[in-house]
């Protein structure tokens, strides 16, 4: 599927690529590695290309490193959401919100019926990148959390799968949107922050099994409470 994206997009009349380059805007495709569809479409300015890879990390790779409660919980989910999901990428929401979803596509490539997608529907939604950033998902579990870390070589480390874990969280609660748009709004975002708590939590949980203590010393507190 990502393949047909690829090539649909490489397709496009001469012009229509070129001055959709001058405008600055950029098109990465991300896929979740243990299913085919449903493919990412990630649409960011050329200025923001860094933050689409951070979306598209999170997709590609951290999706995998969460742990089986988080994947069975939106299992179901992602087998019914659209093949493809548009996410247009921004800096902020005039709104302060952290994302919305789409109820039409206005991503011009994908606004209307393509063979190339064959019978996949496409779904859109928009992320903040920069309220994502300072967004405190769970203020007392990050918290105790990031006063565990000193200026030590994890704390960065830390900070970017932090945010990348956000960044997913919010791909995946606007996609339940998509799939069960009456579905109450708590509902859906006790899911998503649940999936945020239990794939920070186990990731913290790895780092303290594979650090050293006696040379990294990142973590200041533990053992210590």
């Amino acid at each position: 599927m990502a393949e047909c994206v690829a090539r649909f997009l490489a397709s496009r009349p001469r012009t229509v690529r070129w001055l959709e380059w001058l405008a600055g805007r950029r098109y990465r495709l991300a896929a979740f590695p243990d299913r085919e569809r449903p493919v990412v479409v990630i649409a960011s300015r050329e200025r923001s290309s860094a933050r689409a890879e951070q979306v598209a990390h999170a997709i590609e790779h951290d999706w995998a490193e969460t742990p089986p409660l988080c994947h069975d919980a939106y299992e179901e989910i992602l087998e019914q959401a659209p093949g493809l999901i548009v996410v247009q990428l921004r800096r902020k929401n005039v709104c302060g919100c952290l994302g919305h979803r789409h109820v039409l596509v206005k991503e011009l490539p994908f606004s209307e019926p393509q063979d190339a997608f064959g019978d996949a529907s496409v779904g859109e939604m928009d992320i903040a990148f920069d309220r994502v950033e300072s967004w405190l998902a769970q203020p007392l579990m990050e918290t105790a959390l990031d006063s565990q870390f000193i200026a030590g070589s994890r704390r960065k480390e830390f900070h970017d799968q932090q945010l990348r874990f956000r960044l997913l969280s919010i791909l995946l609660h606007e996609t339940h949107h998509m799939v069960a748009p009456q579905a109450p709004e708590d509902v859906v975002r006790e899911r998503s922050l649940t999936f945020y708590r239990e794939a920070l939590a186990h990731y913290v949980e790895v780092a303290r099994a594979t650090m050293s203590f006696t040379i990294d010393r990142s973590f200041s507190r533990l053992g210590k409470e």
